[in-house]
């Protein structure tokens, strides 16, 4: 059955499914869209909701492509990675553009497993709106709370869509409460879905008071609108007017606008649907609440109404606040890239997002996090893993540019260094600009999830090491949460990620993209190294350099529990002031760059040290002396404190969600008592019971095997790292003797 899928995978991969609609829009981006018709939207939700399933009837319904592909056939667009296709899941956020009633929408189908959510963070500072997709039996899910507290950070104004309604037990009334208690946003529900012994016939529009009959003979390409009545349609025309007037209420009580036009008519029902639709897009773009639709994408149910709603309810690049801040850069070049691919024939693909300027061949560019100049090479526009080549691209587009050497994912680009600095001190001038907007827009450190599962990787042999490093050199650059080390002891390479089945793709990806039968190591655990008392001393070191001796001595102290960003505290007492401001700045580089490389690896089991603080108090040596020993002085101050006061480890805690049928629930929660598992909440959700719960990812290896034998497979679970936490010194001892073998 798996090659008979593979092989229909291939042949669907191959064959000619993008229609004239591909050239008419490169043609349409030469004669430039009106940026008011411009949408860059993403689409987020929780592994298994139907994100793919519903990007690939909008491809269709659009006439971008002519045969709509399954995620369980392996054809999809967008899922375009032979694991994507094999696993039925999605692995890498993929653009694709394509026109909707006279717009142009640059769509970004994004990840749904944990394991990838850098690729759903990365995505999300480029989105003007998102759709957050629900299950229709399930609501708000694990993964649908992570990926929303991603999209609050960047003030993305959203839709929901609630998908899979053609389930038996699908429950939109139960979905919203879902999303008030769950995501605390207030919900507008546009539509009901029309229901019939548990089959899903319809929808209802509650602002036009119509209902859509999709036809199910032509894949639902063509839907009919009909016009409640009263007199044949009593039951839905009731509960239609009564659902109108409880949104129409809801609206005038956060949108002054339209409680004017209702105080004014002194009437709920007299309100015009472009009334109430002019009040939800207000309402959504200044992020008061979310209008909520429904289907199935799968049964070609809601689709359409869904792709109008991202017209209607989504803003423009223009009327987008976070977008707008980009305005300091004025007319210059300004793009943030968001995704790098390798392809076999045009080499690195870096995805952009323009927020203004124009980009065409040959433009030079500046990249302010690496502080190097860039030349683009060719232009592209994306649909999935196929490409348009254009002359240029056009602000508030996203588009794929061939030809960067250094650009990574989440790397800000502009003209030149002076436009930078002219685009910063305009930022600042502006009054109701906060200082985390500048961090948002101009943090040249881009920050990424730390990975808490590390393993070794060999190449089979000398002839392959080189295609080996040229493979994970090209990966990291692609894939910012994966970390490519080598160990200073062994000489292995090391590869960190995300969790089990990130790694297990990177190695996938490394034997079919690269031809290269890579072995990993046994998967082990990230922990960290802290103090938990302060240490204060001197240390006093005499360094011998041919016939001259250089004496250095330092006075430094280490804070526990300190969480602030400074690398090196300085202690500004009156009694060390003076000594403090006479060192000078190569020095204090020095010491800086040392205290950073210090706390990558600790003294117990060199893991990296966190949540201690570094703070100098005094400092002696002479003017001639070189910064290496400065540095080394720094590192051996450091080591000695940290051995003197004593190093405890910190294990990751992983935020578990199980969903179980209720007789399996009791043997599930006596298993988790024993893997240190601290449980915050038993929920019912159907016939099935949600289990919350708090977990060391120690007691978590191969839970994925162990709970399929405790529930006869019927159980399923997220996780999601949480925060680290100081180990006992029975767990301690335990970790330690399964790292190095002995206590």
């Amino acid at each position: 059955m798996l090659t008979s899928r593979l092989i229909k995978s291939s042949w669907c991969r191959y064959q000619k499914r993008y229609t004239s609609t591909s050239a008419a829009i490169v043609k349409k981006e030469h004669e430039e869209y009106e940026i008011a018709k411009i949408r860059n939207i993403g689409i987020l939700a929780h592994i298994d909701a139907g994100k793919t399933t519903t990007t690939e009837r909008m491809l269709y319904y659009s006439g971008l492509i002519r045969h709509m592909g399954e995620v369980h056939h392996g054809n999809t667009v967008t899922d375009y990675m032979d694991q994507e296709r094999q696993r039925g899941i999605t692995i890498t956020s993929a653009a694709v553009t394509f026109p909707w009633k006279n717009h142009r929408i640059n769509l970004i189908d994004t990840p749904g497993h944990i394991d990838f959510t850098m690729e759903v963070e990365q995505t999300l500072r480029v989105l003007d709106g998102a759709i957050v997709i629900l299950d229709g039996s399930a609501g708000v899910e694990a993964q649908t709370l992570t990926v929303c507290r991603q999209a609050d950070k960047y003030d993305i104004p959203r839709i929901i869509y609630v998908n899979k309604m053609d389930r038996q037990d699908a429950n939109f009334d139960m979905c919203l409460k879902s999303i008030q208690s769950k995501l605390n946003i207030e919900v507008f529900p546009t539509q009901f879905p029309i229901k019939e012994k548990g089959v899903l016939e319809g929808i209802v529009d509650v602002i036009t008071l119509e209902k859509f009959i999709f036809d199910k003979k032509n894949m639902g390409m063509k839907f009919t609108r009909l016009k409640l009545s009263e007199n044949e349609d009593e039951n839905l025309w009731e509960t239609a007017n009564e659902k109108r007037r409880n949104l129409t209420d809801k609206l005038s009580s956060i949108d002054d606008k339209l409680a004017e036009i209702i105080i004014e008519q002194e009437s709920l029902d007299t309100v015009t649907p472009q009334m109430l639709l002019n009040s939800l897009y207000r309402a959504t773009i200044q992020r008061k609440g979310v209008p909520v639709l429904l289907g199935s994408s799968y049964k070609n149910i809601g689709v359409q109404p869904l792709m109008d709603s991202i017209l209607l309810y989504l803003p423009s690049p223009n009327d987008s606040r976070y977008s707008s801040l980009y305005n300091c850069f004025s007319k210059n070049v300004c793009a943030r890239a968001f995704k790098v691919v390798h392809d076999k024939q045009k080499g690195p693909l870096t995805f952009f997002r323009l927020y203004s300027g124009n980009l065409e061949k040959g433009t030079k560019l500046y990249n302010i996090r690496k502080e190097e100049k860039e030349m683009i090479g060719k232009l592209y526009i994306a649909y999935a893993d196929e490409y348009q080549e254009v002359p240029s691209i056009t602000r508030g587009n996203i588009a794929a540019v061939a030809g960067l050497k250094y650009t990574m994912a989440g790397d800000l680009i502009t003209s030149n260094a002076t436009a930078m600095k002219n685009a910063m001190n305009k930022l600042k001038d502006q009054v109701n600009v906060k200082s985390e907007d500048m961090e948002k827009i101009f943090d040249r450190n881009t920050k990424t999830l730390e990975p808490v599962f590390f393993c070794s990787i060999e190449a089979p042999s000398l002839s392959t090491q080189s295609a080996l490093e040229k493979a994970l050199q090209q990966l990291e650059r692609e894939d910012p949460s994966l970390r490519v080390t080598q160990n200073e002891e062994t000489g292995q390479i090391v590869l960190a990620g995300m969790g089990e089945l990130h790694l297990e793709i990177i190695k996938e990806r490394i034997r079919s993209e690269y031809k290269v039968e890579a072995d990993l190591g046994p998967l082990q655990i990230s922990y960290r190294e802290t103090i938990t008392e302060p240490i204060k001393d001197t240390f006093s070191a005499d360094y011998k350099i041919g016939n001259t001796s250089q004496k250095v001595t330092i006075i430094m102290s280490l804070i526990p529990n300190y969480q602030g960003s400074e690398i090196l505290l300085l202690d500004k007492s009156p009694e060390c002031n003076a000594n403090i401001d006479a060192i000078p700045s190569k020095v204090m580089k020095a010491m800086k760059t040392s205290v950073r490389l210090a706390l990558l690896h600790g003294p117990k089991l060199s893991y990296p040290v966190v949540n201690m603080g570094v703070k100098l108090h005094w400092l002696e040596c002479a003017l001639s002396i070189t910064p290496s020993l400065i540095s080394a002085a720094t590192s051996q101050c450091i080591r000695q404190l940290m051995r003197n006061t004593g190093v405890i480890l910190m294990e990751p805690i992983m935020r578990l969600e199980i969903v179980t049928p209720s007789d399996h629930s009791s043997i599930i929660l006596k298993d988790l008592t024993k893997r240190r598992a601290e449980i915050k909440d038993v929920d019912i959700r159907g016939p099935n019971k949600v289990i919350q719960c708090v977990a060391p990812l120690a007691e978590l290896l191969g839970y994925s095997k162990e709970i399929r034998i405790i529930s006869s497979g019927l159980a399923t679970f997220t996780l999601e790292f949480d925060h680290y936490e100081l180990m006992d010194s029975v767990s301690e001892a335990e970790a330690i003797k399964q790292i190095t073998g002995f206590y």
